[in-house]
């Protein structure tokens, strides 16, 4: 049964979403503040952390890039600010998706499964993949750019992996989204998909304003290669 740390200052919201999990089969700790989450924290390890931004006694950013900085917790940000700074800034700070309110119970349930699916053993791609000057040796996880390590986080990876298997071709947003997040595009905030893009470009290409990795097919999606 895994285990949840959800900090939610919003009582009506956190047993809301507590009973939810409950009922899906997950275990449940609730802090309201900041140091509540710490000490709970400290006290005993948790396969995953929903955290909000708005807290009564500082910001949720603070606790996320605490809890990365020990170690690879998985955490989902749950926040009302849906502005592509603060989706740029929760993912910089170490968390592993990004959820606006107001959400629905079966998104954050399919999202949270699919956090915790996507820390389990990856699929099975057991050759090295090349686009361009980007290696992929998916064996291992691990991507390069001209033989020096790229590091990314897991869902950078998952999109990567996905568009460098499809190579040539032209993926529309909802194949992307069903394949990384497992869930509808009506689920997943226009900014947060855009924020990955921008987020690999920057990593990968030599030029992010001009992408010859990743490339943007106006109107219909994206596409890695010629």
């Amino acid at each position: 049964m895994p285990a949840i740390l959800f900090v939610e200052d919003d009582a009506t919201i956190a047993m809301g979403v507590e009973y939810s999990l409950k009922q899906d089969g997950f275990q449940v700790s609730l802090a309201y503040c900041l140091e509540e989450a710490r000490s709970l924290v400290k006290g005993s390890p948790f396969d995953l952390v929903l955290l909000d931004l708005g807290l009564p006694d500082g910001s949720g950013y603070e606790l996320c890039k605490e809890i990365r900085a020990a170690g690879d917790t998985p955490i989902i940000i749950l926040s009302a600010r849906d502005e592509e700074t603060s989706i740029v800034l929760g993912l910089d700070l170490g968390a592993d998706d990004y959820i606006t309110k107001p959400f629905r119970l079966h998104e954050l349930i399919s999202r949270i499964k699919a956090v915790l699916r996507r820390r389990g053993p990856a699929e099975a791609v057991d050759r090295t993949l090349i686009c361009g000057d980007v290696t992929v040796v998916a064996q291992q996880a691990k991507v390069y750019k001209n033989g020096r390590e790229v590091l990314l986080t897991v869902l950078e990876y998952r999109l990567l992996l996905m568009l460098i298997l499809n190579q040539g071709r032209v993926l529309t947003r909802s194949q992307i989204l069903g394949s990384i997040w497992d869930v509808d595009e009506d689920f997943v905030n226009d900014n947060t998909l855009t924020v990955y893009i921008k987020r690999l470009r920057e990593k990968l290409e030599d030029d992010p304003q001009n992408p010859a990795l990743i490339k943007t097919v106006r109107g219909l999606g994206y596409q890695a290669g010629e």
